[in-house]
């Protein structure tokens, strides 16, 4: 079963059978899980994080990197990023509670509404051909769920706001407090919650766009398909050991299919 927003509290996660997706059983063979990543893989979101990352600066009066820069807080946890930057832990902390004010409340001009606001989170779309996308794993039988670094009281209001949310079987990701906020925790945690279990036949991938797709899936003894119409740089995903990388989201479900069938 799913929850729904009213449902939620702090943190909270869609719930999925452990069984196969919608498409024809597999039960016999095991089952096929194909987890995605949402920022750059789902959703193009770099406009709502990038506005939110540089207010972050700007109210502790930082300098806005470039753009170089500011594109690599796409994917991996937020607090990793900003230390990056040159902040100490506590300053790193407070970076993160200025980015999420923005973030998670009404703070930018909404593009469709004139004189309105817009909380961050809610800047941007979703990529072209991702419900079809999903729409065609299910119909092969695949699991679909998400495994996002995104903290899952903040990836649950973007998916519900994109109408994502009900075309997955589950959606799992980080926690606000950090005690699970790496891509290969967040991994773990999802198959843990769906049953994952290899010796009855059980596999799985990992689909993203950033090098912490990959490095989480491999952690977890895990291949990784990357998405080139993400945020990756380029090289990222070579360097990182994708098995497969797809340019278009049309081409992902072939993709899925080649790996599962070796």
């Amino acid at each position: 079963m799913k929850t729904t927003t009213e449902d939620r509290p702090d943190e909270t996660r869609a719930v999925c059978e452990t069984t196969q997706g919608t498409g024809e059983p597999h039960a016999t063979q095991g089952r096929t899980i194909v987890m995605l990543d949402v920022d750059g893989t789902l959703v193009e979101s770099a406009p709502g994080i990038l506005a939110s990352v540089r207010h972050a600066f700007e109210e502790l009066g930082y300098e806005v990197p470039d753009a170089d820069t500011l594109n690599r807080f796409i994917g991996p946890p937020l607090v990793d990023a900003f230390a990056a930057c040159g902040m100490d832990r506590d300053t790193a902390d407070e970076a993160v509670r200025a980015y999420r004010r923005v973030y998670a409340n009404p703070a930018f001009p909404d593009p469709d509404h004139p004189g309105e606001l817009i909380e961050g989170r809610l800047l941007g779309g979703v990529y072209q051909g991702i419900p079809d996308m999903i729409a065609e794993l299910k119909r092969r039988g695949h699991l679909v769920i998400t495994a996002t670094a995104k903290p899952e009281a903040m990836a649950f209001p973007v998916l519900d706001h994109f109408g994502l949310t009900p075309l997955v079987d589950a959606v799992y990701g980080a926690t606000l407090d950090r005690s699970r906020n790496r891509k290969d925790q967040v991994i773990a945690y999802a198959l843990a919650n769906v049953g994952y279990d290899p010796t009855r036949g059980d596999r799985a991938v990992m689909v993203g766009d950033r090098d912490n797709d990959a490095d989480g899936a491999r952690v977890n003894g895990l291949d990784c398909i990357g998405c080139r119409w993400g945020y990756s740089e380029e090289g990222e995903l070579e360097a990182h050991g994708a098995a497969d990388i797809v340019d278009a989201p049309a081409e992902l479900p072939d993709a899925v299919d080649r790996y599962f069938a070796h």
